[in-house]
């Protein structure tokens, strides 16, 4: 679920690094929100990320 149906943006993989350089798996999830978008002249429900949303790349129902 925490992938843009838009974009394509997905969680990413990396490591937490502590002042004692000791390194533990991290996980880092976009910021997905579930909207009701316009898309061929259809209301749909998506989940799409707040860039795609702030950007203007995804018609937001009313």
């Amino acid at each position: 679920m925490a992938k843009c149906s838009v974009c394509g943006k997905s969680v990413q993989f990396g490591h937490s690094v502590s002042h004692s350089n000791k390194k533990t798996q991290k996980i880092w999830k976009p910021n997905i929100k579930r909207i009701r978008v316009l898309e061929g002249g259809r209301v749909l429900r998506k989940y799409v990320c707040t860039r795609c949303i702030r950007s203007g790349v995804v018609a937001k129902a009313v």
